[in-house]
């Protein structure tokens, strides 16, 4: 009885490894750094990230990160409209949370966001020239922008990035080509 046990375990263990080796390298994999910063009262921030086309319009929100519930500090959705580019560009049209898209605040360190070329998000982008933007706004804190240019489908590998200067760390962008 045991042995039937352990070769069950074994053999779903094998089955389990090569579902996980079969998983497909993400096509597009944003990296967002965000810094630890030592102030007497320390806010996480509130951080977007989203794409937008040469004419500087967003066309794909990937993430906001924000305080998902309200307190009695007024937090939640009351400070969105602090990330001025993307509330200006894309967020005062939404209506949150967004699935797929809003989730909690991040403390600091690297945190790595994947995106298959077949996310919708992505899948419905025409070729051509992009900006990623990523915007940190932090309460009794800073704000912060930067932009990493990329071209869409990617022929070659792309790989970018930018470090900021108090809110946001280093932010990576890499592209694998799509086939």
């Amino acid at each position: 009885m045991m042995n039937k046990k352990i070769t069950t375990l074994i053999l779903g263990c094998a089955i389990a490894g090569m579902a996980w080796a079969d998983e497909p390298t993400p096509d597009v994999a944003v990296t967002i750094e965000i810094p630890r910063i030592d102030v007497s009262e320390y806010h996480r921030p509130y951080v977007a990230a989203w794409i937008q086309d040469e004419d500087r319009q967003a066309v794909a929100n990937l993430n906001v990160w924000y305080q998902m519930t309200e307190s009695s500090e007024g937090a939640g959705t009351k400070w969105l409209p602090d990330l001025r580019q993307w509330w200006r560009r894309s967020g005062r049209s939404l209506e949150m949370p967004v699935d797929g898209v809003s989730s909690a605040t991040r403390p600091a360190g690297k945190h790595t966001l994947s995106y298959s070329s077949s996310d919708p998000r992505l899948a419905k982008l025409p070729p051509g020239e992009y900006s990623l933007v990523v915007e940190a706004s932090r309460e009794v804190g800073g704000r912060e922008l930067l932009t990493l240019p990329f071209t869409w489908p990617a022929k070659d590998l792309q790989e970018e990035q930018a470090a900021g200067k108090k809110e946001l760390g280093e932010v990576t962008l890499t592209i694998q080509p799509t086939h």
